[in-house]
């Protein structure tokens, strides 16, 4: 019985491993950097705007720190909101995958290897982003509500480190969609002896 259905949902699959024609998971992950960077980098710019008020003067913007932080502020929120769906759907999806065994990472990592990091380094990413979520609501609400600079020092050098662990992250998860081929349409497809350039025109 068991057999049969997995044979059914195989059936159900594209050419890309999945049951629809372009892989969400790569798509909402660049939404979650998206907002996570454009908030750190608003905060950082309603910090700096004493360095930059000549700037905007010039240019008749009239902006004001909080303006920044409203940007920074919802940005994070929305980057946290995102990512529960980012790395949800990117369990669903790995589940699904059929790597390719007989490759090795440009890191030296198996298909297999590859995923568990990247699948815990996203549970872990998730859990940073929440976290500093919820620190910068202490800061917008409660800690810095009547300072000009909303946000802390470290809260934003810790945007950066954060970034620096996506970059990490981020380069594992291209690893399996380029060198390993997962959820590769093309790729997939070579592996069945099919040629794309007839069937994806």
């Amino acid at each position: 019985m068991n057999s049969e259905v997995i044979d059914q949902l195989k059936s159900q699959l594209g050419a890309n491993g999945l049951p629809y024609a372009i892989p969400i998971h790569p798509n909402l992950v660049h939404l979650t950097l998206g907002l996570f960077i454009v908030g750190i980098a608003f905060d950082f710019i309603g910090v700096l705007l004493r360095i930059q008020r000549p700037l905007f003067k010039f240019l008749a913007i009239p902006v004001t720190p909080s303006n920044f932080f409203d940007v920074g502020w919802y940005n994070m929120l929305g980057s946290a909101i995102i990512t529960f769906f980012t790395v949800g759907v990117g369990f669903y999806e790995m589940l699904l995958a059929q790597p390719s065994t007989e490759v090795k990472s440009s890191w030296g990592l198996q298909a297999m290897e590859t995923m568990l990091w990247h699948s815990a380094g996203g549970v872990f990413l998730l859990v940073l982003i929440v976290g500093m979520t919820i620190w910068r609501g202490f800061q917008r609400y409660i800690w810095r509500k009547d300072n000009s600079q909303q946000v802390q020092l470290t809260y934003l050098l810790s945007g950066l480190f954060i970034m620096l662990l996506m970059y990490v992250h981020g380069t594992l998860g291209a690893q399996l969609a380029a060198e390993f081929g997962v959820h590769n349409t093309a790729d997939m497809l070579l592996r069945l002896g099919k040629d794309p350039n007839l069937l994806l025109n």
